[in-house]
């Protein structure tokens, strides 16, 4: 933390985090509650994921290109504008269904300049030495934003209204805009050459033929898909099936958060070198009797063991991932 603007990082990279993590929890309930159309729901999720992994490869290039904070701060200002426009335009009721997905597609391309931009800034500000430790607060970081996040969202939408926790989840975003606005941004030593696209290709060409890059790009996708399902799934299955209400789901969210700060931290302690594969291997294996798990779930006892389960998994899922 006393390294030059890495306390600034990690405060603005935890707070887009609690954003982040607000607005995957209040948008689902959102759209269930407004439009009671899971189908709906499942489409926005869409629309808010795929325009952002279809840039990606683009987004890289321009985080190498024209650096990573200002980019970052682009993100969270869209991410706020949107999620303050869908509040808007619904306590308005003037937000059809085409106009919400819309809206959510367009806010996605700006994604991956802070996926990628915020946690490329770690090894950049922080010395060599420092990397591991400030890996641990990132990784911390993200089930901290989760842990937190997803009880407030859930409980928001339930007292409040959905606008409410949008509105309160772009507000969360210009708090983290505010705090890496004047955040120091090293630029690249590495000579740019050529266009944009042209880079943003190459990059994806070497992703794409080396195997181990190309194995865990497969693996990671593969995996969230599971995730996305699971987003829509557990909010309509505590709603619908079992009854109960917003905060239950943001609760839910939230002890997956704890499960998988204490899974992190005693995967951590374990060497991961030389056993990445199973490592990755056995939390997959975790998440998949986390999922069969809950079509059969009648209590929210049951729900909750399963997403459990799901935390569980993701210690070991992420250490092996990037070590």
């Amino acid at each position: 933390m006393r390294v030059p603007g890495f306390a600034r990082l990690y405060a603005g990279l935890l707070l887009g985090r609690v954003g982040g993590s607000m607005t995957f929890v209040a948008l689902v309930l959102f759209v269930l509650q407004r439009y009671h159309s899971p189908q709906l729901a499942g489409a926005t999720a869409f629309m808010a994921a795929l325009p952002g992994v279809v840039v990606s490869p683009l987004a890289g290039a321009l985080l190498d290109r024209y650096g990573r904070a200002r980019l970052v701060v682009l993100d969270y200002a869209v991410a706020a504008g949107a999620l303050g426009l869908i509040a808007t335009l619904s306590a308005l009721h003037t937000l059809p269904p085409p106009l919400l997905l819309a809206i959510v597609a367009v806010s996605s391309l700006t994604n991956p300049l802070s996926w990628a931009g915020a946690r490329s800034l770690f090894p950049i500000l922080a010395p060599r030495h420092l990397w591991e430790h400030a890996n641990g607060l990132d990784s911390s970081g993200h089930v901290i934003a989760t842990l937190l996040a997803s009880p407030l969202a859930g409980t928001l939408v339930g007292l409040f209204g959905g606008e409410w926790a949008l509105a309160t989840s772009g507000g969360v975003y210009v708090a983290a805009a505010a705090v890496m606005l004047r955040l120091p941004d090293p630029r690249n030593k590495a000579a740019q050459v050529g266009s944009v696209l042209r880079n943003a290709w190459l990059g994806l060409k070497y992703t794409l033929s080396n195997p181990t890059l190309r194995g865990l790009a497969l693996t990671l996708s593969t995996y969230n898909i599971g995730n996305g399902l699971l987003a829509i799934a557990v909010p309509v299955l505590v709603l619908g099936r079992l009854h109960s209400g917003p905060a239950i789901v943001g609760v839910l969210w939230g002890l997956m958060g704890g499960a998988g700060l204490a899974s992190a931290l005693v995967a951590g302690r374990m060497s991961s070198q030389g056993r990445e594969r199973q490592m990755i291997a056995v939390a997959i294996l975790i998440a998949t009797l986390a999922t069969v798990i809950l079509p059969f779930a009648n209590s929210l006892a049951v729900v909750a063991a399963a997403i459990i389960l799901l935390g569980l998994a993701t210690g070991p899922f992420d250490i092996g991932l990037f070590t």
